[in-house]
């Protein structure tokens, strides 16, 4: 496979004041043709569009074969560990009379923290009100939250529905190095003729999907903090739009195909700005750097002579205003062993 330089055809867009970067695609996705329509802004379809069925087209591929045996295999595993799970004081993060922060282990279903808290307080006669306030894929481990009273459950799902609650993940990704080091990617997300969640052009949002729901904005900022042994890990920084180079994702271009033989080991730091399903490991895959163990999403199930059994995603670090007390509130969980071998080794930097 002939390799496409991210920086390829680099295009400047001057919009409301602001310089907006929007680059062609990388070699394992299609990117943008350059345009002004505001990424956020979107039409429904009428009512003849979408009775035709000319829906959205999806920009990235739909799940491979081998994942449907995978993720079964994978889910069977996760109830029977789930069932089993029991917390640990050392999972406790953070606790108050109003929140109890956990590390959730990959390969364990959120619910198993709630029901394991709960158990955990045996016959006390009067028990918080248990709610988690957010919730992370089966496979992905790192933070949650579990708030202890309708009223702290409120406030702080609503803070998390606006996306006021400032998050960090660490991916650990396989597929050729990226020549940025810092960037920010704009799409639209959404599900599928079949069910499954995928990429979408901006020009897409606010159009109409066969399920009967809308494609939506999603943006992540991505940093480079490893790449095959050479880097630095530094502690989150505050991304501002201004300061990352962007990737917005509009009409479908030539496509190339990955010959699967490039394997450099990338170690990221994800920025959600929107909450959507998979939205990291969906830019991830759109990007040609996909996380490792993410079948579903174009990473290797078997690398170097491993089988995983899960991908290599982890919630890093929540930073938040406290429910009932208003207080800045900024929470960094212990790094999961794949993270430890990687960082262990590298040079800390502030």
């Amino acid at each position: 496979m002939t390799k496409i330089p991210f920086h390829t055809n680099r295009v400047l867009c001057f919009q409301s004041q602001a310089l907006r970067l929007i680059h062609s695609p990388p070699s394992l996705r299609s990117m943008a043709a350059l345009s002004t329509k505001d990424p956020g802004s979107g039409t429904s379809d009428g009512p003849a569009e979408v009775l035709s069925g000319n829906y959205p087209t999806p920009l990235s591929p739909p799940y491979p074969p081998l994942s449907k045996n995978v993720e079964l295999h994978r889910a069977m595993s996760a109830a029977a560990r789930s069932g089993e799970y029991a917390l640990s004081a050392a999972d406790i993060v953070f606790e108050d009379q109003y929140l109890v922060v956990a590390n959730k282990p990959s390969g364990v279903y959120c619910e198993a923290i709630l029901s394991s808290l709960s158990s955990s307080l045996g016959s006390v006669i009067v028990k918080p009100e248990f709610h988690l306030a957010n919730r992370l894929d089966r496979d992905t481990s790192g933070l949650m939250v579990i708030t202890k009273s309708h009223k702290a459950a409120g406030r702080l799902v609503k803070a998390f529905t606006d996306h006021k609650v400032k998050k960090t993940y660490l991916a650990l990704c396989i597929g050729y190095a990226p020549d940025w080091n810092k960037i920010r990617i704009i799409s639209g997300h959404g599900r599928s003729k079949f069910g499954a969640w995928r990429v979408y052009s901006t020009e897409e949002i606010g159009r109409t999907l066969p399920g009967g729901s809308m494609v939506k904005n999603m943006v992540t900022s991505f940093e480079v903090l490893f790449v095959n042994g050479k880097g630095k890990f530094r502690e989150p920084i505050d991304h501002k739009v201004n300061d990352v180079e962007s990737v917005v994702v509009q009409k479908e271009a030539e496509r190339s195909i990955d010959d699967g033989k490039k394997s450099d080991q990338i170690l990221i730091r994800a920025y959600p700005q929107s909450g959507r399903t998979h939205q990291i490991r969906l830019h991830c895959q759109y990007l040609g750097i996909p996380i490792r163990g993410d079948v579903k999403y174009g990473g290797f199930h078997e690398w170097k002579g491993i089988t995983y059994d899960t991908h290599a995603l982890h919630a890093e670090s929540l930073s938040f205003e406290h429910p009932i007390t208003g207080m800045p509130v900024r929470i960094q969980a212990p790094l999961p062993l794949w993270a430890s071998e990687i960082c262990g080794d590298m040079p800390q930097k502030s």
